[in-house]
């Protein structure tokens, strides 16, 4: 009875921490989960949030502000906060990401960007994941892209380390709505089966001005809870003074 009672509270405690790294790194490109190498131009500042329902009745509401600086290159700096309920259980967590390009996306050849931040519970000030990634797009023309992630992930509260991946594809196919499906997860050992599956999002997002926008999507999996998830997303952008607005520069929402 105490052995299970105990592989039964690992199992959930695995499937929370897993839960929180996958949230800490969203916000790649709102509640989108694989990355793009592009990044905003500096002195540009947006923020996005987003809320999140599954089948299971886990639950999620991020807000995710950044602004890009240059204090001797352009850094992309994000603060993830996410309120979220998980098995019946809420928690707040935090998470703070860097993110610079070293080779920037051109239609026919491949940029190269890598970002990297870490995970802390808002109530204990525990660190509770850390991760780094490398995101590369190929732009197949003005409005098609797709962007390859590859990374690491050291969940701090089971001292495990898993190898992370993602593959997205963005289509823009009218001047204000825009097609993405992607598919990602994290490879390694785990208590729990769906936690190493991988796990797929789609939607779209509309954008009707420079400003704002709007993300429907539909997941699967993609905390590694094996439930389906609906999200709805907004962005709120405050481009720098004099810029072009990012999507006129990369062809993409």
């Amino acid at each position: 009875m105490g052995f299970k009672a105990g592989r039964t509270g690992l199992a959930a405690a695995c499937a929370a921490m897993t839960w929180l790294a996958a949230q800490a790194a969203h916000a790649a490109n709102g509640a989108y989960a694989v990355d793009a190498a592009d990044i905003s131009e500096v002195g540009s500042c947006k923020v996005e949030s987003w809320m999140s329902a599954a089948t299971n009745t886990d639950f999620s509401a991020v807000a995710n502000p950044s602004c890009v600086v240059d204090p001797f290159t352009p850094i992309e700096l994000s603060l993830n906060t996410n309120r979220g309920r998980s098995d019946g259980d809420w928690s707040t967590t935090v998470a703070p990401k860097a993110k610079t390009n070293f080779v920037p996306t051109g239609i026919g050849r491949w940029g190269l960007s890598a970002y990297a931040g870490g995970s802390f519970d808002a109530a204990t000030g525990e660190n509770l994941s850390a991760f780094a990634v490398i995101p590369a797009t190929f732009r197949l023309s003005e409005t098609m892209r797709v962007n390859l992630n590859g990374g690491w992930l050291w969940d701090r509260t089971i001292d495990r380390h898993y190898l992370t991946y993602g593959i997205g594809f963005d289509w823009k196919f009218t001047d204000t709505l825009q097609w993405t499906f992607e598919a990602y997860g994290q490879a390694g050992a785990s208590e729990i089966a769906s936690v190493a599956q991988p796990r797929f999002q789609t939607g779209v997002r509309y954008r009707p001005n420079e400003i704002f926008s709007v993300d429907l999507i539909y997941g699967r999996n993609i905390t590694g809870e094996n439930s389906n998830w609906i999200t709805l997303g907004t962005t709120i952008r405050f481009p720098a003074p004099g810029t072009q607005p990012e999507h006129r520069r990369t062809g993409h929402l």
